[in-house]
């Protein structure tokens, strides 16, 4: 689901050992002239007198109210402080900082709903004298103590300073000190407010202390949360801009990170875990190499001797997530069964009862749980009309160790699930031909999306490769999908089988925890004994992985590309163009009694028009899937120990075969799409746009330059003989778009747009975002050319010489607007290519 899966980012880190020393220490010459720690500089309290520093009780008076915790918090009137030990002085704390409230029609991707995280930063509390600072330690470069570089790095990694506080008062044992936070975070400071991002989105011009405050400050034994409400003066509000501002309420969450870490396991590209990577000065490379480390839970079995034999054991620690006390009953059994799902991963791991889900206590039962403290992870319930749910995670930078996740869950995921389930299986499925799912049917959805939510939480990306692995007709089968659900993960996104017909029997219609994740597990989560290191457990892992590698079941394939037809969102099986057509044709049986399987009595027809549109969306979908296969190359992650290639385009064949089914599902114009019986009970004209822009969007996307340009880059390599040429997709187009005949309104409008396209390729030099690495581009699908020094332009203007004898003879025949649209074609094509005239 979304964003997640959005929310994580891959993050730098170094080795510990290079924060700054103790600052709460004086320091003295040791025999070597060296500079070592002396003893506590702790003030009596008539040193402190001395030092203009007040006594606790003149500072933190009988009107505090004061809450223990990880630092002792007090409240004055308005004011907030923070009591904090000389134990914790210098010790490392992760600081996220999550949107806690936003503002209807916030316009920032991954920075509009509640939850969605802004920034991360690890503090470390130093004082010095009578000053204490937030430093901000970086991750982005590391070397071993024990290496030459180490004190290069060190010297070129300086901490960064974010705050300073004058030290308010000791504490009555002076174990501590008391600083006052109130203008901290109350303030305008980037890391805890809006970013960059929602300032330039919003125009925003200051920041209005007058609107803004401090709403609570939460104190655990691990954690501290404070909660802001803070506007900014804006030139632009996602709401009323006669307000001239913005308000947003946002969670600081301080999380105190394990004083040793744990050790990392190295990440693999053919295994898909979300990670963070640092540049590492102290290996032995001729050169500065980026080490990434996987996000993973710290599991260790509890009988060493019973696992190593094989034995399923218990962690010493086992992941526990709690449901949220403002869950609906009904639904609490079926997020818990999504959590306990993945208890057969991590058998494959080793260990039994690695995960439990659990209803949370009651006051009665625990009065000290809260679904803000670090110490619980929580899948956190929301009252919105957001069709979403996250699965995020809170990791150790300097290890990748997971803390603890808040997962959030929407109460409108249900209508998207609903939709999705209808749209996708209703033709196969009488059970969903109803406008209000039962109890039950809508529990097994909300068990499905759990289990994939979760999968995020334990460090797991989509594998959008994951699907592919299943023949399409296999997905006819019942006794296949019976076994196998859809795909062999459940982090693909591969929704609900629409490929089945009726008459095959298949019931078993979305995904569950397959053979991939059961793989990944045992790899990112089996206890490696022998206490090797990082380096050590990778060369046993990668053998893992290269005993697997041939094997479909177990290919990882990353999200955000659109080079490889095999990752791809919500698409089914290993032939896009077969598991559309089968698609399509369960839409074709739907579309026509929508209005009869949405019936409710007293209703208007928002339903109908909700779910009619759902299947035109459905329909583009199928139409994406496809796009992707015309010079699409497959992406296969490999060492130096694999044989084969890494990218490899797809055969001229199947790209061919992807221009035959435009051809024939989407130039030819879809009619089924419009049945007038239903359009006339919600459409005001708006619908067939809708339409022909599925039909012009996905044109303007097989003639995009960076496709085109691996369409040329594939006949230099492999030669015309074995490569889908770029004169052929005209060719091939051209007798499809611009058939003989009489052209509908839908095809007038589908010719206009090709030449539209052709005449941007003409006059186009690039078209990749400003600033876009090169390399990052060509890694995603935007493959870089230069059209006007390639064999795009000369190609386009031959085609547009074709097309402009086409036009002229049949200008002067015909009704009077097809004249008038050949007539006006001519003209256009004749003005790009002869523009001075």
């Amino acid at each position: 689901m979304k964003k997640q899966l959005s929310v994580l980012a891959f993050a730098g880190m170094v080795a510990l050992g290079l924060a700054s020393s103790n600052s709460a220490f004086a320091q003295k010459k040791n025999k070597k002239g060296t500079t070592t720690p002396a003893t506590p500089a702790t003030a009596t309290p008539a040193a402190a007198k001395k030092e203009g520093i007040k006594p606790f009780s003149e500072v933190i008076t009988a009107k505090a109210r004061t809450t223990n915790g990880l630092f002792k918090t007090h409240k004055v009137d308005d004011k907030w402080y923070f009591e904090i030990p000389d134990s914790l002085v210098n010790r490392e704390m992760l600081v996220v900082t999550r949107l806690a409230k936003a503002p209807v029609g916030v316009k920032v991707g991954n920075q509009q709903y509640g939850g969605e995280e802004l920034n991360e930063q690890v503090w470390k509390w130093e004082r010095r004298g009578k000053q204490v600072y937030i430093r901000v330690p970086s991750y982005a470069t590391k070397a071993d103590p024990n290496s030459d570089m180490y004190e290069s790095v060190k010297n070129s990694n300086l901490d960064q300073i974010l705050a300073g506080f004058d030290i308010k008062a000791y504490n009555k044992d002076t174990t501590g000190f008391v600083i006052d936070v109130t203008d901290f975070y109350n303030g305008d400071i980037m890391a805890i407010g809006a970013t960059d991002q929602i300032r330039k989105a919003y125009k925003v011009i200051a920041y209005d202390a007058t609107r803004s405050y401090i709403d609570t400050v939460k104190t655990f034994p691990i954690n501290i949360e404070v909660k802001t409400e803070k506007t900014y003066k804006a030139a632009e509000s996602p709401t009323d801009n006669s307000n001239a501002a913005v308000t947003f309420e946002f969670n600081t969450s301080m999380l105190l990170l394990p004083k040793t870490p744990v050790k990392a396991r190295i990440m693999d590209s053919r295994v898909g875990f979300f990670g963070q990577s640092q540049l590492d000065y102290g290996t032995d490379a001729q050169k500065a190499e980026r080490t990434a480390y996987i996000h993973r839970w710290n599991l260790v079995p509890k009988d060493t001797a019973a696992y190593m034999r094989g034995e399923l054991v218990e962690p010493v620690k086992p992941i526990v997530i709690y449901i949220d006390p403002a869950t609906p009953k009904k639904w609490v059994p079926y997020l818990i069964q999504g959590i306990n799902d993945w208890q057969a991963g991590f058998e494959a791991a080793g260990f039994k009862n690695a995960i439990i889900g659990k209803q949370a206590p009651t006051p009665l039962e625990d009065p000290q749980f809260s679904v803000e403290d670090s110490r619980y992870s929580v899948v956190r319930y929301f009252a919105s009309d957001i069709a979403n749910a996250y699965g995020p995670h809170v990791s150790d930078p300097r290890t990748g160790q997971i803390l603890e996740t808040h997962i959030g869950w929407y109460h409108n995921v249900m209508n998207l699930l609903r939709n999705w389930y209808f749209v996708q299986t209703a033709a196969i499925n009488p059970e969903v031909r109803k406008a209000r799912f039962t109890d039950a049917q809508m529990g097994e959805l909300i068990r499905f999306v759990s289990s994939h939510e979760i999968g995020h939480t334990l460090g797991l990306p989509h594998n959008f490769g994951s699907s592919y692995a299943y023949p399409v007709d296999s997905l006819r089968s019942k006794a296949f999908t019976d076994k196998h659900g859809t795909a062999p993960s459940i982090m693909d996104y591969a929704r609900f089988n629409y490929i089945a017909q009726p008459g095959d029997g298949v019931t078993k219609l979305h995904p569950q925890i397959g053979e991939y994740d059961k793989w990944s597990i045992k790899w990112g989560y089996s206890w490696i004994p022998g206490n090797k290191t990082a380096e050590q457990e990778k060369e046993i892992l990668n053998q893992w992985v290269l005993k697997n590698a041939d094997n479909p079941l177990y290919f990882y394939g990353r999200q955000g590309t659109s080079l490889d037809p095999r990752l791809q969102s919500e698409d089914l099986g290993d032939n896009a163009m077969k598991a559309s057509t089968y698609g399509i044709a369960n839409l074709k049986r739907i579309l026509p009694n929508v209005e009869k399987w949405t019936y409710q009595k007293g209703k208007d027809y928002s339903d109908l028009k909700e779910i009619y549109t759902e299947i035109v969306g459905q329909f583009n979908r199928y139409m994406g899937h496809v796009t992707t296969n015309v010079g699409g190359l497959s992406e296969n992650f490999k060492t130096y120990d694999q044989a084969g290639p890494v990218y490899a385009y797809l055969p001229k064949t199947k790209q061919k075969e992807a221009i035959t089914f435009f051809n024939q599902q989407l130039f030819t114009t879809p009619l089924w799409l419009i049945s007038n019986d239903q359009l006339n009970k919600f459409d005001n004209g708006t619908l067939l746009n809708r339409i022909k822009a599925v039909q012009t969007n996905t044109l303007g996307n097989l003639l995009a330059a960076p496709r085109l340009a691996r369409l040329l880059d594939n006949e230099t390599k492999n030669g015309p003989a074995k490569a889908y040429t770029l004169p052929e997709m005209f060719t091939d187009l051209r007798s499809s778009v611009f058939a003989a005949g009489m052209a509908d309104a839908f095809k007038r409008n589908l010719q206009r747009a090709y030449v539209d396209r052709l005449e941007n390729l003409m006059t186009k030099e690039s078209e990749l975002p400003v600033g876009f690495p090169v390399e990052s581009a060509a890694s995603y699908g935007l493959t870089p050319v230069n059209v006007a020094l390639s064999d795009i332009r000369p190609l386009v203007r031959a085609e547009l010489k074709t097309l402009w004898a086409t036009t002229k003879a049949r200008s002067a025949a015909g009704d009077a607007i097809t004249k008038a649209h050949y007539e006006d074609l001519n003209i256009r094509i004749k003005d790009i290519l002869d523009p001075k005239k």
